[in-house]
This record gives C-alpha cells, structure tokens and sequence, in this order.
C-alpha cells in the first residue's frame, strides 16, 4: 500500500503465482511479479533495493526458537548467498525465527561472499516495539499514537527488553507493572501460539511490524532524514556482535545507533540487560557456527 513502493517481488518455493495475482489487483502504484523455485531466485533479486527475508517454518506449540533453528538456518543461507550475488547494496530485512541466530548468519554469508555492508542487515524485532506501544497504552490509557517504548537486546524471550522507563511520553509504572508488561511483551509470541493451538504462530501482527519497518527503511532511502527504528544490527553498544536498539536509518542504513537508551536505567533493566547478555551471546555464537560448520562440510565433501 506504500507509495514509496514501485515494484515488488514474490519469491516463495511454491504457491506464489495465486498471491501475486491476488495481490496485483490492489489498485496501488506498485507492480506485483512472482518468482518460483530456485531457477527464478536470481532474476527477482536483480536490482532490488530492499530485500525481505520472513521465510522458514513459523513456530508450533510446544516448539522453542531453537528447533526451529536447523530449518530456518539453512534456508536463510540460501537466500542470502542469492542476495549477496544478486543485490549486494540492498538493504535485509531479517524476519525469520530465530532472528538472534539468523542475522548473524547473515553476516557471515555475505562475508563469505565479500560484500558484508553491516550499516545494510537488519534482524526485524518491530513486533516487539508494536506489542510494547500496544500493551502500554492499554495499561496506562494513553492515546497509541503518542506511544513510543524502545526495545533492546534481542528477539526471543529473556533477550527482549523493553525499556519501560524510556517510555515517551513519559509515564511511571510501579514495579509489579513493570514486571508484568516486561514478562507479558517477552512472552507475547507464545500467547498468539496457544490461542492458534497449533495453527500457526504471529502472523498479522507480524506482517504489520514489518510494514512498518519496510516502510521506514523506504523512507529513509528517499532521503527523509528523520527515521528511527529499533532493529538488531552489528552494535558496539555492549560487548555482543549484535544488539537490538533504537537506529537513525538513512540513505545507505544505519547513520547511527542511539546509546543514550542505555544510559540512566532503573534498577530491574539495568539487571535485566545484564541477565540476556549469555543468552543472546549463545544465540549469536549458534548462527556464526552454522556458517563455518556448513563451509567446513562443504569443503570436505
């Protein structure tokens, strides 16, 4: 529905002709063309400026992020070596599960292949902001448009952390609120799971986030230069290779990342950040070791 959006490419292994037919009859400037299988990978990737990657197996009851890992880790590969042949200077979007796994595969393909940009990765944790402005804003009986709760670490549990006291406008919780909402905006994606009972995981609200995020990167390729995202990206903000925090995106990505979120925390974030950092380190460790794991096997074999 964008009108930043001038052409947009369908890739999916099956199944894409019926969405992109259903999708062009959108009485919206883009073009809507599909791709199939793995012989058309290359042409929809052929001068593209922004790359969406939401593919995988989404999450079932009872399933953690980790078992979704060995699926989704080998297709996100796949589709980044195609990205980094086809559309080096794209900015990715890194959607699927398990993002504080998947981004860093990322990195390391397009290292691999010698045209890792870390300005241009993005790992896509939007849902997380989108549910914290959302929960807010019920809680607190604040007008949604107003709401804004940075989100940092990473995008899978104890690693969410919304910074409750950087909320603007500015609003005071007691600590059992903050307790709650914190646990509630971590557990959000397993409270969509159970009420689906095995029929799927976030799928709305997700494609909503990544609208969002889209459209915000689209921005700020056109020059708009006020944007601002939270997103997990290559970060020196704590001692981790990636972190999820609020960035200025600009014409080629990151312009910045703003440190000041992490500064003057209470006393629950403050341990709350300290308490994700082995987790999400493990995380992030898991996706590089995939790559190498692959590279090595590959060279064995």
């Amino acid at each position: 529905m964008s009108p930043l959006v001038s052409a947009l490419h369908l890739y999916d292994i099956a199944n894409v002709k019926g969405v992109a037919a259903d999708l062009s009859h959108c009485n919206t400037p883009s073009q809507v063309l599909d791709f199939t299988g793995p012989s058309e990978l290359a042409n929809c990737l052929k001068g593209v400026d922004v790359a969406v990657i939401p593919a995988g197996v989404p999450r079932k009851p009872g399933m953690t992020r980790d078992d979704l890992f060995i699926i989704n880790a080998g297709i996100v590969k796949t589709l980044v070596e195609a990205v980094a042949d086809n559309c080096p200077e794209a900015f990715i979007h890194i959607i699927s599960n398990p993002v504080n796994s998947t981004v860093p595969i990322a990195a390391e393909v397009l290292k691999q292949k010698g045209v890792y940009n870390p300005k241009k990765l993005f790992g896509v944790t939007t849902l997380d902001v989108v549910r914290a402005n959302t929960f807010v804003t019920q809680k607190k009986n604040l007008k949604l448009i107003d709401v804004d709760v940075p989100v940092v670490g990473g995008h899978a549990g104890i690693t969410i952390l919304p910074l409750l006291s950087k909320t603007r406008p500015s609003v005071t919780f007691t600590n059992e609120e903050t307790e709650e909402l914190t646990k509630r905006i971590q557990n959000a994606g397993t409270e969509v799971v159970e009420a689906k009972a095995g029929a799927g995981s976030a799928t709305l609200s997700m494609s909503y986030a990544a609208a969002r995020f889209v459209e915000s990167s689209l921005h700020a390729l056109a020059g708009d230069p006020d944007v601002y995202e939270c997103t997990f990206v290559q970060s020196e903000l704590t001692e981790l290779m990636f972190f999820a925090s609020r960035v200025k995106l600009g014409k080629n990505g990151v312009e910045s990342i703003i440190s000041a979120d992490l500064e003057g925390l209470t006393e629950y974030e403050t341990k709350a950040l300290e308490a994700l950092q082995p987790e999400l380190k493990a995380s992030i460790e898991k996706g590089i070791e995939f790559v190498h794991k692959q590279q090595a096997a590959a060279k064995s074999a």
